[in-house]
């Protein structure tokens, strides 16, 4: 994100790189920069003879570079933005020719999606010298939960640590899905608001009391009453609660309550750097590996093992997903 703001800032000032090669597995921050650069560069009176988008699936390389050479029309720059470039990954090492003396007053831009190109190779050392290459890494859980604090923050809004997480149990670490579901809740909240689990709920349909980070807790807690009301909820709602995300999740915790029990230090700072999760969590780690001790956790372990290969259909005879899940929270409580 420091790096986004330094990029942005960059341009703003006018110091600008002839080519932007925006790659990575998380294409928020890709767009992001693209979309800058593409309402920021030129003027709307410039963008008509001197802005080109491109898309991987259409054109060759050779197409890039000479859309690339071309001159500009009254205007100090052009700006050419190659949209799903990754389309060209078996060909892309062929623009290093251009890379390494680029055409000063285009603005190259390609949005590598989902793929990195070899740091090892000549591409990457060309743009590096001429240019600018992001790299834009998914995110931890945990780190998706600070980001989400971060990118609220410069609006004036706030949001506690339990909706956070639910947002990341619910939609993942796609940071995209994660910032349209916040701008909704921006269009009704006054700012100075806080986004809590309830308003979630309203708002977004995820249940504050019914959900994969309720279910951890109650676990953790050793607390069967709950558990088995979390799972029967998500046997009645199987769409919006697929048990191979439950199981995945699940999977994780208990391999973090592994890590856990093997901590020479635990301290909760050094909890929460060790197991890649909020200080706000630590408490519930410390529970749950009060009540599951290392040998119980690698028991449950090889449970969640089992029981993700029978929800995929695997030597399951067509059992329902609930009743799985039952069995297999009756294993893990037992």
């Amino acid at each position: 994100m420091d790096e986004v703001k330094q990029l942005v800032a960059d341009i703003k000032k006018g110091q600008i790189k002839p080519i932007y090669f925006l790659m990575g597995e998380e294409p928020y921050y890709i767009d992001k920069l693209s979309e800058f650069i593409e309402t920021t560069v030129l003027s709307e009176a410039e963008r008509g003879f001197n802005q080109m988008v491109l898309y991987g699936r259409d054109v060759t390389i050779d197409d890039i570079v000479a859309q690339a050479k071309r001159y500009p029309m009254m205007a100090d720059h052009q700006v050419v933005i190659v949209k799903e470039a990754q389309d060209l990954s078996r060909t892309i090492e062929k623009l290093s020719a251009y890379a390494e003396a680029p055409q000063p007053s285009t603005v190259l831009v390609l949005n590598y999606k989902y793929k990195k190109i070899d740091k090892r190779k000549a591409l990457y050392k060309a743009i590096r010298k001429q240019g600018v290459v992001y790299e834009s890494n998914k995110l931890y859980d945990n780190q998706v939960v600070d980001w989400i604090r971060r990118i609220l923050a410069p609006k004036n809004y706030t949001i506690s640590p339990k909706a956070a997480q639910m947002l990341v149990e619910f939609l993942g670490t796609e940071l995209s899905k994660i910032n349209n579901e916040l701008e909704k809740l921006q269009i009704i909240l006054e700012p100075g608001s806080q986004i809590t689990p309830e308003i979630i709920e309203e708002n977004i349909g995820i249940s504050k009391d019914f959900n994969n980070f309720e279910l951890r807790k109650a676990i953790g807690n050793r607390d069967a009453r709950k558990t088995f009301q979390i799972v029967k909820y998500f046997s009645e709602n199987p769409k919006d609660n697929p048990m191979i995300v439950t199981v995945a999740l699940l999977f994780n915790f208990f391999s973090q309550l592994l890590t856990y029990h093997g901590l020479l230090d635990k301290s909760p700072k050094s909890v929460a750097s060790a197991l890649k999760i909020s200080p706000y969590f630590v408490n519930e780690y410390v529970t749950a590996a009060r009540n599951y001790p290392m040998k119980k956790v690698s028991v449950i372990v090889s449970h969640l093992r089992t029981f993700d290969v029978k929800s995929k259909g695997v030597n399951s005879n067509a059992v329902p997903q609930g009743d799985l899940l039952k069995e297999l929270m009756a294993k893990i409580l037992a």
